[in-house]
């Protein structure tokens, strides 16, 4: 079996040890706060036994003090020899991670000049890079701990080789893009069912929407064009070791026409083979379907 290898990182505050400790429930040997310069070491020994771990996670962060000169020359020389590596970057808003501190009483790592808000700048200009680089960024600005837990097993979980598994994210403009979106795609342009007295109470989800929605001509060309597109690309992705996609159709208020493309979107990947689709809807969560 091919090594896996997930180097965990991100902001401090942000949730890498409840993603260490998920990962190690789900059978990877986790090593926290590793030196980034043992890394080509470590990966050495264990690869030269045969009764060690074929996947690792590693937590590697600031609280070494040769993380942010170090990491990008020690990732390289990795990537020249064949070692694959996957980045998992934790992320969240200022205001969160200064509140999570706050709570805990904990002291941020770089905070030692100032206040906990300078070492958090200090942190998200140090790790802009890698970040820029990372396989998966995760916001967790909005999770508990058990969303986050369930987030993390949904992207490693084991599933067959080559095997893709698709988010498909309807979401409104106004509340902001997910950060998480490998693809984005605006809807705006189609007709609103929310100016039609009759389904302006109503949502995406509905047959009466979706069929409004589908009965012009312009979004009847364009679902064609996206179907062309998302077929073209998908085993492209998966022929370059993609094994997780997030689609976002956004909207202004992510209730109509967001989310009746992106139920549309997700039956024509299942009509296509493609298993491991989730549906989800941001601005509708909680809310029946009327």
């Amino acid at each position: 079996m091919k090594r896996q290898i997930v180097i965990i990182t991100g902001m401090s505050g942000s949730g890498k040890s409840t993603a260490a400790d998920t990962l190690e429930d789900m059978g990877f040997f986790c090593v926290d706060n590793i030196p980034v310069d043992l890394l080509p070491k470590l990966l050495e020994l264990t690869e030269s036994r045969a009764t060690d771990p074929d996947r690792l996670a590693l937590v590697m962060d600031l609280r070494q003090r040769e993380f942010f000169p170090r990491y990008t020359s020690v990732l390289g020389g990795l990537e020249l020899t064949g070692t694959p590596v996957q980045i998992l970057f934790l992320n969240s808003r200022d205001e969160v991670i200064v509140r999570r501190y706050s709570e805990t009483r904990r002291q941020h790592p770089l905070a030692f000049r100032g206040s906990v808000l300078d070492g958090i700048r200090r942190e998200r200009e140090g790790l802009r890079d890698i970040r820029e680089i990372a396989d998966w960024v995760i916001d967790t600005s909005d999770m508990t701990v058990h969303d986050l837990r369930k987030e993390i097993k949904r992207i490693f979980g084991t599933g067959e080789s080559g095997s893709l598994r698709i988010v498909v994210n309807s979401f409104g403009f106004g509340r902001g893009v997910p950060v998480e979106s490998d693809l984005v795609l605006d809807v705006r342009f189609l007709p609103n069912p929310y100016f039609v007295e009759k389904l302006k109470q109503k949502d995406g989800r509905t047959s009466e929407v979706a069929e409004w929605i589908e009965s012009h001509e312009t979004t009847r060309q364009f679902y064609g064009k996206i179907e062309d597109m998302l077929i073209f690309l998908l085993p492209l992705y998966i022929r370059e070791g993609k094994q997780y996609l997030t689609i976002s159709v956004g909207c202004t208020g992510g209730r109509h026409r967001s989310a009746a493309v992106a139920e549309h979107i997700a039956r024509v990947l299942a009509e296509h083979g493609y298993e491991q689709v989730e549906l989800r809807h941001r601005e509708l969560e909680g809310r029946r379907t009327e």
